[in-house]
């Protein structure tokens, strides 16, 4: 079996998906976008078209580390979501050659469903309380949510309380029934980001996603030895070497890489399996499309130490296009809170590519918002 081409959609509402087809009849689906940069994802995968033609797609390691190794550049945003989305579809390529879903091929699934949970809010949080409510009344017992706008570096402790209210009413509108992730985003730099989290531990939120940016693992550290809240990094973390000193730091108690940034499945396993060494949870970041999403359930599937799954149905980025509208019924279910594994050969899902062609003619510009302090400079998105 021989890889013949690459094809790539740019589709609304902000991804882009990859079909990696072979002279056996035999294609595979990945999801290679790094979110505000579909177009240049699209470029980077056709400079691997330059590789992977002619290629053993069932050779996936040797792929992956082809990929990765060739020339002086390697990890990064760009060039490792490019592999992610390779990686997928090798591994739905491979599934679907052998008759059985990826995750059987890496060992069988400890488990047949994945706790999940909903985003609520906007990227500026409004309504929370009849957001949350709203997930509640859908099934699910956990949601996800920004807690603030943006934050100088040293801010006013009025829009700290300001934050410390809207959340404590939050709480003690929904009691203990649903579990909260509060995101600060990368918003909140490392003065502003002690205070919150002492004053928003009595809430008690499931855990804290990105307390600072990705780049102040040291910073994590700190705060993470300073308060009981799990807090949780990763998804702008971009291959093991990356997660190693966030392991060897003690920096997180959970970690949330992204198989759309990370390198793919084969790169997600190897770092969760890693992150069970140290007693670090996983909780897969995917507030993206729904290859993406298959491909993320298949290592919810076999690393024990996964214990909830992020997606993107009904996010406000989803405005002209959700999930479930590219890919067939019965390979991405929601029930009662969880997202089932799947179950069907490769990734599971069936993507309805007649869709993604006509929706590739609408396509998007998809761009993350500028924002700026009151003093006008720029502030974290």
């Amino acid at each position: 079996m021989r890889i013949t081409g690459l094809k790539t959609w740019v589709v609304p509402p902000r991804w882009l998906f990859l079909k990696v087809e072979t002279d056996a009849g035999i294609a595979g689906w990945g999801e290679p976008v790094l979110e505000g940069h579909a177009e240049t994802l699209a470029a980077a995968v056709r400079e691997l078209e330059d590789f992977l033609i002619g290629l053993d797609p069932r050779r996936i390691e040797d792929i992956w580390q082809m990929i990765y190794r060739n020339g002086c550049y390697r990890g990064g945003p760009v060039l490792m979501s490019a592999l992610s989305g390779v990686d997928m579809a090798l591994w739905d390529i491979k599934g679907k050659d052998l008759g059985a879903p990826v995750h059987a091929l890496l060992g069988g699934p400890v488990r047949d469903r994945v706790r999940t949970y909903r985003w609520t809010g906007g990227d500026r949080p409004a309504d929370l309380i009849e957001g949350v409510r709203a997930v509640q009344r859908q099934g699910y017992g956990a949601v996800k949510f920004n807690i603030c706008e943006e934050l100088q570096i040293v801010d006013s402790y009025r829009k700290v309380d300001g934050i410390v209210r809207i959340l404590g009413e939050l709480r003690d509108a929904v009691g203990a029934e649903m579990d909260l992730a509060f995101d600060f985003h990368g918003r909140v730099h490392l003065p502003m980001a002690g205070v919150l989290l002492r004053e928003l531990e009595p809430l008690r939120p499931m855990f804290v996603e990105d307390a600072v940016v990705s780049a102040m693992v040291e910073a994590m550290a700190e705060l993470q030895r300073a308060t009981s809240i799990p807090l949780c990094i990763g998804e702008r973390l971009h291959s093991r070497y990356d997660f190693k000193q966030v392991f060897e730091r003690r920096a997180a108690r959970v970690i949330n890489p992204d198989t759309a940034h990370v390198g793919g499945i084969s790169e997600m396993v190897r770092i969760g399996h890693w992150a069970e060494g140290y007693d670090v949870a996983l909780a897969p970041h995917c507030p993206i499309g729904p290859i993406a999403l298959a491909a993320s359930l298949q290592v919810d599937a076999v690393c024990h130490n996964a214990f909830i799954q992020e997606q993107s149905i009904g996010i406000h980025y989803n405005a002209g296009a959700d999930v479930l509208d590219y890919v067939r019924p019965g390979g991405i279910v929601v029930e009662d809170g969880h997202l089932m594994v799947p179950q069907g050969p490769g990734l599971g899902i069936e993507v309805d590519e007649a869709h993604v062609a006509a929706m590739a003619k609408v396509g998007h510009r998809w761009r993350a918002p500028v924002w700026r302090h009151r003093d006008g400079s720029i502030a974290e998105w």
